[in-house]
């Protein structure tokens, strides 16, 4: 890459994600009103919190692997359990990262 490649792309992504975010202020009065739109946005979350976190669970080395020794799907697996019990966002992450670690220990 030569010298000017790294801060064009810094700069055409930086404006590529401002221009998105834009898109949404700026063009709010195209966008439809109603209960409709306020039902499928309430589901953005935790839709965005899925996909960030079911690659680091699920996928490893490039592959997807569901076996009994992956300790991160278990632990993933807990911190859902605790999270739909509790409904807290602090037990879910103690109860999470606990389990993952006792994982990680006790398989090595």
């Amino acid at each position: 890459m030569n010298d000017l490649g790294l801060p064009l792309t810094l700069f055409v992504s930086g404006l590529a994600t401002f221009l998105i975010r834009l898109s949404f202020i700026a063009g709010e009065r195209w966008l439809p009103r109603g209960e409709g739109l306020h039902a499928v946005l309430a589901y953005v979350p935790a839709a965005v919190l899925a996909a960030l976190i079911a690659p680091e669970l699920l996928v490893r080395d490039g592959s997807v692997l569901l076996t009994a020794d992956n300790a991160r799907l278990w632990a993933g697996l807990v911190a859902i359990a605790v999270a739909l019990a509790s409904r807290s966002v602090m037990a879910t992450i103690v109860a999470g990262m606990g389990a993952l670690w006792l994982l990680q220990w006790l398989g090595g």
